[in-house]
């Protein structure tokens, strides 16, 4: 029977490699979760069993052009099928209730925040849902490149509608899948169909940015009148590259979140409509976009993650024809990702796992070998070299690079594995910078033995061993590289270590921009702005009303450890001290003691040390001179005024104390205001 629907309805003789298991366990009522590849024929694992059972599948999906056409391209099969979205007219709505009051209605496409609604539910149990689809189920995964908040709604909706629930992403490592696991099946183990990664009409290929627009605009027009998409870091670059390719004679637009939604959908439109289109995009284009003939995908900036890579350059070739892809990358990229993962309010194991995914993403960019290979290894798939990727066509020259990576590596336990790679490489290359010299590194016996390599060089050498995971920024020590279990064979001697020596060859002291902070603060300046971020989001105020930049700044630079050094930071007053302080000092020197609030009052002040000389003097006599007399002892609030007035004699302070306090305190407390 699906053999036969696959061919009457679909036009299909064959089914694809894997679908026909899954088709046959979706129709059984199974729970399913089957991880494809881009182009694979996901939708109709899904389509077909919705005609071949009772009832109304329920599909949900993450983008509104999506699902349009898929709805479009099954009414024209002949299926009857609807979508209830924010984009529907007053008119098509309406059909699609009457269609599902009628029971006329096979498949039911709704976007995940239709859930939210809380008459949702009800109107699926009316319309006789008998099983869920969920197209993209990565967006489930709370710490992925395309989470969508309403998909953790899901596993409730199935769970309320006792029906099964098929679940289809090609984009999903281990750790992911089990994630997609637990918050959409709950307790139920679902029948899992790994369905393979491999893209192999893909050619993958990296470069080093040197001249990045020129690149791109080089790479395009090595391909006239293709269809292509050119993905950047920034809202700003799309547009300014758009401008750049329409200038070059290519028909190019732009996209990003931040244009109005009729410009998004125009935009949308165009593409799916023209030939030879490219578009310059932020990564808020492509998911719902199911153009078939898209020749090539570029990266003008590197990607968050392997995870990101791998799904937007699948939108390339999924007609299976020859497709190609590019992606550009530089040390301001990679510093730019690890900002990102160091502002974010994820806790610190979650950032460890991020940083970890962005070295994976290096290694594939330095890979030494055939990058298909590399790039399924990740998913925990096998391959062989696969004769369509940059590095099998021109296969890079290799240099056993052993002895610099056990350098790098020792000059990180040296130090502590507190510094970030700025430091380390101050330290192999012998500059003795102040900060260096204030903590005693230049004594270090790694201190100048890298000096035969370039600052520059040694960059490429710790991006390539990043990209091996043998070092790794600690979120926990503001991005201080600590090493890695599979670094400690390599400082044994039991493992030799082959890096890209083009990579050295070609490293030169790259243009960077501007930073706000030294490069060894940067992260610290990041943990700063993120707890900002955080502060500001809960008090609902902007960022620079809890502390401008340039405090936050000095706080990188100065790094203080007391109440009473953040006090003299500038732009910290007593009242933004009382209400900010601790919580800025603890990302700085960890978890400090609570200081009175009368003391804190005199934070950063000279009255400060005199209050705290005051009560040492006060806690030594507070039995008396020879510890055998009742205790006594004078309230914070006493201490505060005499460490501000500083009384000069004994009758002045007569004036604050009582007669008793006088006695046993007073000789101590104006010894201690004339020592001041």
């Amino acid at each position: 029977m699906p053999a036969d629907l696959l061919r009457q309805i679909f036009g299909f003789d064959d089914f694809r490699p894997g679908q026909q298991e899954i088709v046959e366990a979706v129709a059984a009522g199974r729970d399913v979760l089957a991880i494809m590849p881009t182009g694979g024929g996901k939708s109709l694992c899904y389509q077909l069993p919705a005609l071949m059972r009772d009832g109304v599948t329920v599909v949900i999906s993450p983008l509104i052009a999506l699902m349009r056409d898929q709805v479009r391209a099954l009414r024209e099969a002949g299926v009857a099928a609807g979508a209830l979205t924010s984009g529907n007219t007053e008119d098509e709505t309406d059909q699609v209730f009457a269609a599902l009051n009628d029971g006329a209605l096979k498949l039911l496409y709704m976007a995940p925040e239709r859930l939210a609604s809380g008459g949702t539910l009800a109107l699926l149990r009316r319309s006789g849902v008998t099983a869920i689809a969920v197209d993209e189920a990565h967006c489930v995964s709370q710490w992925g490149h395309d989470f969508r908040p309403d998909y953790l709604r899901i596993g409730a909706l199935k769970q309320a509608l006792g029906v099964p629930l098929a679940a289809f992403t090609a984009t999903a490592d281990a750790e992911t899948r089990t994630e997609i696991v637990s918050r959409l099946f709950g307790d139920a183990t679902p029948q899992t169909f790994l369905r393979g990664f491999d893209r192999p009409n893909i050619h993958l290929a990296f470069q080093a940015k040197d001249g990045p627009r020129r690149q791109i605009l080089d790479f395009a027009a090595a391909r006239p009148g293709q269809s292509g998409i050119v993905y950047c870091g920034s809202r700003a670059k799309t547009e300014a590259l758009a401008t750049a390719l329409n200038a070059a004679g290519h028909s190019a637009l732009h996209y990003h979140g931040g244009m109005e939604a009729q410009a998004r959908r125009d935009a949308e439109a165009r593409f799916q409509r023209e030939d030879g289109l490219i578009v310059a995009a932020t990564v808020a284009f492509g998911m719902g976009i199911d153009k078939p003939d898209i020749r090539w995908v570029a990266h003008a900036d590197l990607p968050k993650s392997i995870e990101a890579y791998y799904q937007e350059i699948g939108r390339a070739g999924r007609d299976g024809l020859p497709a190609e892809t590019l992606t550009l990358y530089g040390p301001d990229d990679i510093r730019m990702r690890r900002a990102q993962i160091d502002e974010g309010l994820a806790q610190d194991d979650r950032k460890q796992a991020d940083h970890a995914r962005l070295n994976a993403l290096l290694g594939l960019a330095e890979a030494t070998g055939c990058r298909r290979v590399r790039l399924l290894s990740y998913f925990g798939e096998t391959a062989a070299p696969c004769g369509n990727c940059d590095l099998c066509d021109a296969p890079p020259v290799l240099f056993d690079a052993t002895r610099p990576v056990q350098m790098a590596l020792s000059a990180m336990l040296r130090s502590g594995e507190r510094f970030g790679a700025g430091h380390v490489i101050d330290i192999l290359t012998g500059n003795a910078t102040e900060k260096l010299r204030e903590r005693g590194h230049d004594q270090l016996p790694t201190f100048g033995v890298g000096a035969e390599w370039s600052r520059a060089q040694w960059q490429a050498i710790v991006r390539q061993m990043m990209g091996l995971d043998l070092c790794r920024p600690d979120p926990s020590r503001h991005g201080a590289l600590h090493i890695t279990d599979a670094a400690h064979p390599i400082l044994r001697g039991e493992q030799t270590v082959t890096l890209r020596e083009d990579s050295l060859r070609r490293a030169k002291p790259a243009f960077v921009p501007k930073m706000q902070v030294a490069e060894e603060d940067a992260p610290l300046f990041s943990a700063l702005k993120a707890k900002r971020r955080a502060l500001s989001e809960a008090a609902r105020v902007p960022a620079y009303v809890i502390f401008p930049d340039r405090t936050l700044q000095e706080m990188a630079e100065r790094r203080p450890q007391t109440l009473d050094e953040m006090a003299r930071i500038n732009g910290v007053g007593a009242k933004k001290l009382e209400s900010y302080g601790a919580a800025f000092l603890s990302v700085i020197a960890g978890e400090v003691p609570d200081m009175h609030p009368a003391r804190r009052a005199l934070a950063g002040r000279p009255a400060g040390a005199l209050f705290d000389r005051l009560a040492d003097a006060q806690m030594q006599l507070a039995r008396g001179v020879d510890g055998t007399e009742k205790p006594l002892s004078c309230s914070t609030g006493q201490l505060r005024r005499i460490a501000e007035t500083r009384p000069a004699s004994r009758g002045a302070l007569g004036r604050i104390l009582d007669e008793a306090r006088l006695d046993r305190f007073g000789q101590a407390f104006l010894s201690e205001i004339e020592a001041d």
